[in-house]
């Protein structure tokens, strides 16, 4: 390894999954040459092969490089390599501001960051100004792109489809900016529809990566394992639905979670979660809605534990605006008890499909409900145990 290499750069402690986008420079680095001096360049397959290997599981990528960005662009175009990189920042600009560029339009924080570079110079200018993105020397790249932080603690059948997510999110983004009118009138050019239905083996690793990584709209903050889960999913005494989300831009994945242990009086919400990917889309309280929906059916109360962990505020506030009051409390720990005399439509602008035994019962509501929330962009990745 170099002496200027990455492992110096990295933490003491290190994070398995910490890193989740990797920013690339592209003369001697990404291809052989310098593009604006040779004219022509070879691109190295075995950092394709990097890129593509770290794609595969959810890993970002990104360009910074000091080049001509229509001559850049188009050369990443002709290798056909153009679309495995998001927001490539390329021009004149120092590279750290590139990045930090590239951390507010992905929303990630810096720490999430790796940057490959061959130069000494532009490693030790990122280094000195944002020190929390570790700093990788290429000729590195073979030893540090195999280390923990580069691994992301969870590789489901999702993971293949993040960067897509992300383009799609971009897009969105980039419409948000330039629509004129409601936000209601923004979020029905969308095309929403939300999908309920009971978890399968094949949504464990998700939900059991859910419970892990989802903290503000959170009911209890407990995890729970992959055998657990498994174990609660075949139970005949409880319910566990797994929620997603597409709009005309694409998926945004699996994006809640909900376990009801189940009497004949009453149902208990023992876990509610939320991923903050859809906080800004208003879709916030169909899942527990619908949860509501449920019981009054089957003739129950329902009753919901919630724990109070300092950063699931946007949870209680989901509960309240649901009609659930406190029941009883034990310090932080709280049951809350639905009004089910009270029930809310979804948004007019989502088409709730609800999937049951492999049926499907798709419903355009056209009455709104109130379950509209502000909030963050898709994956709220500023450290260890973000929203996802």
């Amino acid at each position: 390894m170099s002496q200027q290499g990455a492992v110096a750069a990295l933490p003491k402690k290190p994070a398995q999954g910490r890193i989740k986008c990797v920013v690339w420079d592209l003369d001697n680095t990404l291809w052989d040459g310098v593009l604006l001096e040779d004219g022509e360049v070879t691109l190295r397959p075995h950092v394709v092969e990097h890129i593509r290997r770290l794609d595969r599981m959810g890993v970002l990528h990104s360009v910074a490089s000091k080049n001509d960005p229509e001559t850049a662009l188009a050369t990443l175009r002709d290798l056909g390599i153009e679309d495995l990189f998001l927001c490539p920042q390329i021009g004149w600009n120092a590279k750290s501001d590139s990045i930090r560029h590239i951390a507010s339009a992905l929303n990630l924080g810096l720490d999430a960051f790796a940057f490959v570079d061959d130069q000494p110079f532009e490693r030790a200018e990122v280094a000195a100004t944002v020190p929390e993105v570790t700093c990788v020397d290429v000729v590195d790249i073979d030893e540090v792109l195999h280390l923990p932080e580069f691994r992301p603690r969870f590789v489901t059948d999702e993971s293949a489809e993040r960067r897509g997510m992300y383009q799609a999110q971009l897009t969105r983004d980039g419409l948000a900016r330039d629509f004129v009118g409601t936000s209601e009138e923004f979020l029905a050019g969308l095309d929403m529809c939300f999908t309920i239905a009971p978890a399968r083996r094949e949504d464990l690793q998700r939900a059991e990566e859910l419970t892990l990584r989802t903290n503000q709209l959170n009911s209890t903050g407990r995890t729970y394992s992959y055998d657990e889960l498994d174990e609660l999913r075949r139970s005949d005494d409880h319910l566990l639905l797994v929620a997603s989300l597409t709009d005309r831009f694409g998926g945004y994945g699996k994006i809640g979670l909900a376990l009801v242990e189940k009497t004949q009086d009453v149902w208990h919400l023992r876990m509610m979660l939320m991923s903050c990917r859809v906080m800004s889309r208003g879709v916030g309280m169909v899942l527990l809605n619908h949860l509501m929906r449920l019981a009054r059916s089957a003739g129950a109360a329902l009753h919901a534990d919630f724990v109070e962990t300092g950063r699931n505020r946007m949870m209680q506030i989901t509960y309240a605006f649901s009609g659930f009051t406190e029941v009883s409390r034990d310090g932080d720990r709280v049951v809350l008890g639905a009004d089910l005399d009270n029930l809310q439509d979804p948004p007019a602008y989502v088409t709730l499909d609800i999937l049951d035994g492999g049926e499907s019962e798709s419903e355009s509501e056209s009455e709104s409900g109130s379950g509209s929330e502000s909030g963050s962009r898709l994956d709220s990745d500023a450290g260890d145990g973000a929203d996802v």
